[in-house]
């Protein structure tokens, strides 16, 4: 039951946190909350899907196949939350003033909400998926049904509580400081991910460079943590980062920063698209 518990939760959190993530950056969107339970959906479907040939995955391209389709996975999420963010540099501040003054839902547009609905879905579709096939390797190795279960659920309703209460957390922000926060925050996020990318392009062997470990902080603070995990979510924290992962991380940083700064500067009145990007300045 504890193994259950623990491979679910672990999971559960990565998907959780990002799901929050996106629902605070999505704030104030006119049914913005379908678009994600779409997305968490079609991420369901997918993972089972992708777990019933988990085997002929992992033998493409040379026994290559699971690390090519956790990096191209990770790093479509990086060019949508890329395009999020800057979307949202040029249309932020005028999308707070239309919730300060009309006091409910405004139109985001389809582009930003789709873009949002495919990172939920390739968040929930990779962690389900790793979930489904940790839990058949716990029954392959003889844990009961009746034990996976209940670990299942309890890991479940864990990573799902500590993801609603980061949500919550970002409905907290004021207003006129929240796009500035969450764009912060989905610039990081989307670093660690291209990070994290890097790695398996690593251990697929199509980045052979720079692989070494630049250094090791499992001392002060393990990846495997609870509070270590969520900052790798959140921010890209690694323990023993390598040389390539640092290169993606400080580039996504540095581009999706460039690209937001030119989109909001490209606007007549600076003020109205600028508040995501001030966070840069």
């Amino acid at each position: 039951m504890l193994g259950s518990a623990v491979i679910v939760f672990r999971e559960v959190l990565e998907a959780a946190l990002i799901v929050a993530v996106v629902l605070g950056a999505t704030r104030g969107a006119a049914r913005g909350g379908r678009w994600v339970a779409a997305g968490i959906a079609i991420g369901i479907a997918g993972a089972c899907i992708v777990a019933a040939f988990a085997g002929r995955i992992s033998d493409a391209l040379d026994g290559r196949g699971q690390e090519l389709f956790n990096a191209t996975v990770l790093l479509v999420a990086v060019a949508m939350l890329a395009w999020h963010n800057v979307w949202m540099s040029a249309h932020g501040r005028k999308l707070a003033d239309d919730m300060r003054r009309l006091g409910h839902d405004v139109t985001i547009g389809v582009k930003p909400l789709s873009a949002m609905l495919v990172v939920t879905a390739l968040a929930v579709l990779r962690e389900g998926s790793e979930t489904v096939l940790f839990l058949y390797g716990l029954a392959a190795g003889g844990t009961g049904q009746s034990e996976l279960l209940a670990g299942g659920m309890l890991g479940l309703a864990a990573g799902v509580t500590l993801g609603f209460l980061l949500y919550k957390g970002l409905l907290r922000i004021p207003l006129r400081r929240f796009f500035t926060v969450t764009g912060w925050i989905v610039l990081l996020l989307a670093a660690g991910l291209a990070a994290s990318a890097a790695d398996f392009l690593n251990q697929a062997g199509v980045i052979t460079v720079l692989s070494a470990q630049l250094w090791d902080s499992s001392n002060l603070l393990s990846q495997s943590s609870l509070f270590g995990q969520m900052l790798h979510v959140l921010v890209g924290y690694q323990d023993r980062p390598t040389g390539i992962g640092l290169i993606f991380y400080v580039a996504t940083v540095l581009t999706i920063a460039t690209l937001m700064r030119l989109v909001g500067g490209t606007r007549r009145d600076p003020s109205p698209g600028s508040l995501a990007t001030r966070s840069m300045t």
